[in-house]
């Protein structure tokens, strides 16, 4: 019960900012139930499947899915996330602890590099050549991909920036789209550590639980908060998670 009550408060932050949260699941998993990191990350990036299909479904209620963008670059970064998944296997505990940590802080900071600079959120999707805009979306999907396999983590800030400047996408349509791209991402990198025995069932179905419920509510919030709110929000969970992971 622990588990689940603390992946409900988790799951609303989540959807509100549209992440899946792995890197935020795992701090909590590891520093206050003592679960074993690789399993954390198994189960954390499995669970962000089932967390981002409600987040998503809730976007997209709210009108802030682009079904085109979201999925190029989910089908990409679901390979992407297979092949990480293999290289994170690899990876001995201790070091996983602080590369996952690297991640979130190097996340953290280039979304904050982003907000300061985004000067118009009224965009729509970018009128480039069609084949050139697949080319960037599936580009975006196989290389945040690789970085959820690797480090367990859903690359939230990566694939936002990439929807924002590659892919020309307002602020609140990167948030709400970012949630469909992430649901093949955890598909992709979860069957991959499945495969390698690092996903705890039961874990798995008390984070659901909590985080499901918590994202969809959430995601409630997006178009209510103020932007301010909003960015701010985006950029401390990530940089909240390595901190946690470091303790």
């Amino acid at each position: 019960m622990e588990i689940v009550l603390t992946m409900l408060v988790l799951g609303t932050i989540l959807g509100f900012i549209g992440a899946g949260g792995s890197g935020f699941i795992i701090a909590f998993l590891t520093l206050l139930f003592k679960v074993p990191i690789h399993v954390a990350l198994a189960t954390s990036l499995t669970a962000m499947a089932f967390t981002s299909l409600s987040g998503a479904i809730s976007h997209y209620r709210e009108g802030n899915v682009s079904i085109k963008a979201g999925g190029i670059v989910g089908i990409f970064g679901g390979i992407g996330a297979f092949g990480g998944s293999k290289i994170a296997s690899l990876i001995q505990e201790n070091d996983m602890h602080y590369l996952t940590a690297g991640m979130l802080f190097l996340s953290a900071i280039l979304l904050l590099f982003r907000m300061i600079y985004l000067k118009n959120d009224d965009r729509t999707e970018s009128s480039t050549n069609r084949y050139l805009f697949v080319l960037k979306a599936a580009l975006l999907g196989i290389v945040t991909g690789i970085l959820s396999g690797t480090f367990g983590i859903g690359s939230t800030p990566f694939i936002q920036l990439g929807l924002l400047t590659f892919l020309g996408l307002s602020l609140r349509k990167s948030v709400g789209t970012t949630m469909l791209v992430i649901i093949p991402i955890a598909v992709g990198g979860g069957t991959g550590f499945s495969t390698e025995g690092f996903l705890d069932v039961t874990l798995l179905i008390e984070v659901l639980v909590g985080t499901m419920v918590g994202a969809y509510i959430g995601a409630k919030f997006t178009n209510f908060l103020p932007k301010m709110v909003l960015k701010t929000a985006m950029v401390m969970v990530p940089f909240i998670s390595g901190l946690l992971l470091l303790v």
